[in-house]
């Protein structure tokens, strides 16, 4: 006589075989047991605690690749907007030396014909030197006759005086600049005080 159970307990296994033991039930009853439910439910509460686990890290960790992204976009921007900064702190020793140069030619020579030519040229350099700091976002520091602020001026000496209010800048030694909205080098000024 041939074994007819044989071959359909093999196919039976074959696909019970990637089941959990404790989820078959290979007991003589066709009925679950209770002890067999409780198992399963154990199993389903603890499945789903471990998928609410993985959920919540998995928005914890795409909050935080956000996060770093607004922080590397926002570094990005600095850079760009910053670059120039070592740049136009050294360029500012070549803006002062044309003031002063400016400054240091009589009034009457300003007119002479030998030297119009030359006044003029300085003047034009100055003039596209402080173009060109406007086009990338430095600009001059307001200081004479304004309140000191020490974000902005550095105060060098105290002047007696009674024309001025007490702590108003009233001379500029060095005059301070800002690249946009930070400090490039800082006013440096006379402070009024009263007089003696």
């Amino acid at each position: 006589m041939i074994d007819d159970d044989k071959p359909r307990d093999d196919a039976v296994e074959k696909e019970l075989a990637g089941v959990p033991e404790e989820l078959l039930d290979r007991g003589a009853g066709a009925d679950v047991g209770e002890e067999s439910d409780h198992k399963l439910e154990d199993s389903l509460a603890k499945l789903r605690a471990d998928f609410e686990v993985a959920q919540q890290d998995m928005l914890y960790a795409k909050a935080e690749v956000q996060n770093v992204r607004r922080r590397m976009e926002k570094d990005v921007q600095d850079a760009r907007a910053y670059a120039a900064t070592g740049f136009a702190r050294d360029i500012l020793t070549v803006a002062d030396n044309l003031t002063r140069a400016i400054e240091a030619i009589p009034a009457e020579l300003h007119e002479d014909p030998r030297l119009k030519a030359l006044v003029t040229g300085i003047e034009a350099t100055q003039r596209e030197m402080e173009k060109v700091f406007a086009q990338h976002g430095i600009s001059r520091i307001a200081a004479v006759g304004l309140p000191l602020d020490p974000n902005q001026h550095q105060a060098m000496l105290e002047v007696p005086t009674a024309e001025a209010e007490p702590g108003t800048v009233v001379q500029e030694m060095q005059s301070g600049w800002m690249i946009r909205d930070r400090l490039l080098r800082p006013a440096m000024v006379g402070v009024a005080k009263k007089p003696d």
